[in-house]
């Protein structure tokens, strides 16, 4: 069989950057080329960013799209790359949608291509079949789907082209591709990481080789979009599912890899299918060395997310550090540290907030993890400033509580704004799915590292960075206290979590059975719990949601996140 080199470029675009992405594909390409790549491939939209959301609404963002792609073929050739077809995701546009008879909405003008680059040309270009409008998809809102398939001949061997959705559904390019004859299949993505998404992500990719007896080439995005991280893990299966090779997650990578594929054949069906001929580049080329990156375990993977998460937000958006409440408890612990893994200790500030109820455990814990990450560390008690509020509006109970929670809000943002640091929120989304924190106090910030984690794999999470830390010789980050003690927001005398909430093992199961699957009272009732206590956990999320749609964004890992997954009513009575 004959054999095609094939360079998939793993790459972090930023939405909007047309110019920067462009020359990131510019680099990549030059990389390839220089390694004898025969066809060079990056992720969906990877000259756009994505996703671009209502941007696909705006005529002049889709013409200064297409015009970007048509002066990156030109500089490819200009830059002796040229010779190399590129398959390059952006959207394209505007369309008349009365024209195209095919449009989902009265806004969309827009379609999501694989735009293919030769000898300085945009030679062709393949719209995405299937429009995603689940979970964090809402592309049948702003795009019109394709209709036909593309296939390259390089050389002896056709190469067929798909977009991201279209290999998760039947039909479509995956469909046509057997028909078609192709040899290899090359999917263009931008696949969002969730955890335990590669036990869906390479099983499906093998099973398509195997329906389509071709080598599938898998390309995806890597890198943090506001709520949104994309993996990577780029794969090459042959036709039998077998990896070839593999790219490593949560990092730009050019994986390059020779496949031997089925021998072109003269086309048995044409219809709905574009054939482009072009040459196979000759000379002889260097063995390459095997490239397959092993997945690191399930804890670390989920670690890496919210580091590449946290710190594409802090820099694609221009912060220069940022600032967080350090109270000797977990949840802060646990942020400070993704964050100094993020952007380095040297840009991270942490504050100590004492009242008259915090203990001094708390305080030296706080002391003891600014210490151990080398943090920026002050110290500003609060007691001086919640006491004039509690003595004029005469405030006790829960009232002072959160009084005292809202002035740390207040010192942060003051800070923030005159010193120019992104306020993180040291929430989880155990706290936050039962409301378990003060609106305009301990919610306050731009970004919450810990949005999609529970309670529980907040604690896993910081046993295993312990781990790694110490099996690299280095200082373990967390104190150990800050993980053995019960969970406190003292804001009263004694105050423990549990005191309003039920074990953080059957809160997070109670929770996932009711927001990851979707069981009904009756059902997370019949897993063994009392119908008393999921009845209180359930009206508690009900009655939080007001509260949620407030929260500051963080990085989704789970299927069902708050905000983009999971869109209820604020107003909801859900017993009649």
């Amino acid at each position: 069989m004959p054999a095609v080199r094939l360079a998939l470029a793993q790459t972090n675009p930023v939405v909007g950057a047309l110019k920067a992405n462009s020359d990131q594909i510019v680099e990549f390409t030059r990389r390839a080329v220089a390694a004898g790549a025969d066809l060079v491939g990056f992720g969906e939209m990877a000259i756009s960013g994505y996703p671009i959301e209502d941007l696909a609404t705006r005529p002049s963002f889709l013409r200064s799209a297409h015009d970007s792609v048509l002066a990156l073929a030109t500089r490819l050739k200009e830059e002796g790359l040229g010779d190399v077809p590129v398959i390059v995701g952006y959207p394209d546009g505007p369309f008349d949608p009365r024209l195209e008879g095919t449009s989902n909405a009265p806004t969309a003008i827009a379609q999501n291509c694989a735009g293919v680059l030769y000898g300085g040309e945009l030679i062709g270009r393949q719209a995405k079949f299937h429009l995603p409008n689940y979970s964090v998809f809402d592309e049948y809102r702003n795009f019109i789907p394709g209709d036909e398939l593309i296939v390259l001949r390089i050389g002896d061997v056709d190469v067929a082209l798909a977009v991201c959705e279209d290999i998760w559904r039947d039909g479509g390019p995956v469909s046509r591709v057997s028909s078609a004859d192709a040899g290899v299949l090359f999917v263009i993505n931008a696949s969002p990481y969730e955890r335990d998404k590669d036990d869906i992500r390479l099983p499906l990719v093998q099973k398509r080789s195997l329906e389509t007896d071709t080598v599938v080439a898998y390309v995806n995005l890597v890198g943090g979009q506001d709520d949104l991280v994309f993996d990577g893990d780029s794969v090459v299966v042959d036709q039998h599912g077998r990896i070839l090779a593999r790219a490593p997650q949560f990092e730009e990578h050019l994986l390059i890899v020779d496949v031997q594929a089925e021998a072109a054949t003269p086309p048995s069906i044409t219809e709905g299918i574009n054939r482009i001929e072009l040459p196979k580049r000759g000379g002889a080329k260097p063995p390459l060395a095997s490239d397959i990156a092993e997945l690191p375990d399930d804890r670390e993977q989920i670690w890496n997310a919210l580091v590449l998460g946290l710190r594409d937000y802090v820099e694609k958006n221009g912060f220069p550090s940022v600032i967080l409440g350090l109270s000797g408890g977990i949840d802060s612990s646990v942020v400070a540290s993704i964050a100094a893994d993020a952007i380095g200790a040297d840009r991270v500030y942490g504050v100590s907030m004492p009242s008259r109820h915090s203990s001094d455990h708390s305080r030296g814990d706080a002391d003891d993890l600014a210490e151990r990450i080398g943090v920026h560390y002050r110290t500003e008690a609060i007691i001086d400033l919640v006491t004039p509020f509690e003595t004029q509006l005469h405030l006790d109970g829960l009232a002072a509580e959160n009084l005292q929670a809202r002035v740390r809000g207040v010192i942060l943002m003051g800070l923030s704004n005159a010193e120019g640091h992104l306020v993180l929120t040291t929430g989880n989304k155990s706290e936050l799915a039962v409301g378990y924190s003060t609106i305009y106090g301990d919610s306050v910030g731009g970004f919450g590292p810990l949005k999609d984690v529970p309670k529980m794999l907040v604690w896993e999470l910081a046993r295993w960075r312990n781990e790694a830390a110490a099996a690299r010789g280095e200082v373990p980050p967390i104190p150990e206290n800050s993980i053995s003690k019960p969970p406190s927001a003292e804001l009263r005398p004694g105050q423990e979590d549990q005191d309003s909430l039920p074990p953080y093992e059957d809160l997070d199961a109670i929770l996932d059975a009711f927001i990851g699957r979707r069981f009904g009272p009756q059902d997370i009732a019949d897993l063994g719990y009392p119908p008393e206590l999921v009845d209180d956990i359930l009206r508690l999320v009900d009655r939080a949601e007001w509260k949620r749609r407030q929260s500051a964004i963080g990085t989704k890992i789970s299927q069902m996140a708050f905000g983009r997954d999971r869109r209820l009513p604020i107003t909801y009575r859900p017993h009649g």
